[in-house]
Parts: C-alpha cells; sequence; structure tokens
C-alpha cells in the first residue's frame, strides 16, 4: 500500500518546495495538502504563540490523523511548541519542519549560519535548534540573520526578488561552516545563495522528506 503523508502547512508559499522535494526523494508517497494560511497570518500580528492558537493547530493535526494518514509533516517553522502537543497527542510520525536540517548541519561543523525570512519563527526555531544541541551533546551555535522583506515579495509572487535579496546577505554568514535556509519557502534562493559563498547551504524541505520517508514503516515500497 502506498504512504499517504499529509503536508500541514499554514502558508501557501510552502507547499511547491516540499512537493518537489518528495518528487524527487519519495515518489511513490501520497501526499495531502491541508492549508489554513490565516495560521501563519495571526501568528505575525501576535508577539507569542497563544494558547488558543495552539489548540487550532492542534485540531488541524488531528482532522489530518483522520485522513488515515500514515505520517504528518508540519511546513511551517512557527509552531513548535503546538507540533510538540499534536505530537504527544498522535501515535503516528509528526514531524517538524526542521530536525532534519539541524542533523545534516551540526554534522557538517560547529558554527552554523541560518537566512530566515519570517521572524516569527526565529524565536521557536532558535528554542528547536538550541534544545536539539543539548540533547545530542553537540556544542554547536547558531548565528541568523533575517530577511524580513524577502518574504512579503515571494506571498506577492515575485520570487526572483525574494532569492536576489536572500542571497545577498548571505556573504554575513560566509564565516560559518554551513548555511541553512530556515524556511521551506526560503528553499527557492539556493541556488542564488550558493553562488555567494563557497560553504555548503542546507535547505529544509529535501531534508524533511528523507527523515519522513525512513520513519515511516511501508512494506510495500521499496
Amino acid at each position: 500500500m502506498t504512504s499517504r503523508i499529509v503536508l500541514l502547512h499554514a502558508t501557501p508559499v510552502a507547499m511547491e518546495p516540499i512537493h518537489t522535494a518528495f518528487a524527487e526523494i519519495w515518489p511513490q508517497a501520497e501526499t495531502i495538502n491541508l492549508l489554513d494560511d490565516g495560521l501563519s497570518i495571526d501568528r505575525a500580528r501576535s508577539q507569542e504563540l497563544t494558547e488558543a492558537m495552539i489548540d487550532r493547530f492542534v485540531r488541524l493535526g488531528e482532522y489530518a490523523a483522520d485522513m488515515q494518514a500514515d505520517g504528518i509533516l508540519i511546513t511551517c517553522s512557527a509552531f513548535g511548541p503546538a507540533i510538540d502537543r499534536l505530537a504527544e497527542k498522535l501515535t503516528i510520525p509528526v514531524l517538524r519542519p526542521n530536525e532534519a536540517m539541524f542533523r545534516q548541519a551540526i554534522a557538517q561543523g560547529s558554527d552554523i549560519g541560518m537566512l530566515a525570512t519570517f521572524g516569527p519563527a526565529v524565536e521557536t526555531m532558535t528554542a528547536e535548534f538550541d534544545e536539539y544541541v543539548a540533547r545530542t551533546g553537540s556544542t554547536a551555535r547558531l548565528t541568523t540573520v533575517l530577511v524580513p522583506e524577502a518574504i512579503d515579495l515571494l506571498k506577492k509572487g515575485d520570487a526572483q526578488s525574494h532569492n536576489r535579496l536572500v542571497a545577498a546577505r548571505a556573504a554575513e554568514l560566509a564565516h560559518c561552516d554551513v548555511i541553512m535556509l530556515a524556511h521551506f519557502s526560503t528553499s527557492r534562493a539556493a541556488a542564488a545563495v550558493r553562488e555567494q559563498v563557497s560553504i555548503p547551504v542546507l535547505t529544509a524541505p529535501h531534508a524533511a522528506a528523507s527523515l519522513m520517508k525512513a520513519s515511516v514503516t511501508d512494506t510495500g515500497e521499496e
């Protein structure tokens, strides 16, 4: 049987990159989109991730599980505590968008750079990174450069300008061992960023798709 993976989105700009990643890494998986773009809108307006937003996120995830999902992959990085709450409730794999990329980054060095475009996600991602580092006994440290104007352009359909703005800030992290592109949406800028630096540049979608494939048992597929 084909594995059904529900992709839980809080913004439509995350959808294309993760579908591309699954097409390249695990084309046999049946991917289902579940989108509430109001989540990212409300998160951007709030100083913190409120209990009401967490409850709303969890209800959406429970709906995803009701779709007979074999796994749920969250594609937005601004809802860490809500993802934890959802994972505690379900028995199927519920994957954060960035843990797989963190693993890859720390394997390549201890001075990790990150290019981000959505400010509310930076705090939760930094907390997740620090927690992962502590859990694994790593000495890695994170330096983040925020390019908030880029995501606004991307939401308006101007991916070229988004990529240019993100790439223009890459040199600030050239001293690092590796650069992570923080969000699924930011992965569009990978080629442009790689033209500006000589260090490895990691993207979240491909790492997440690989980890999801490894996390889901499906004896019907190779």
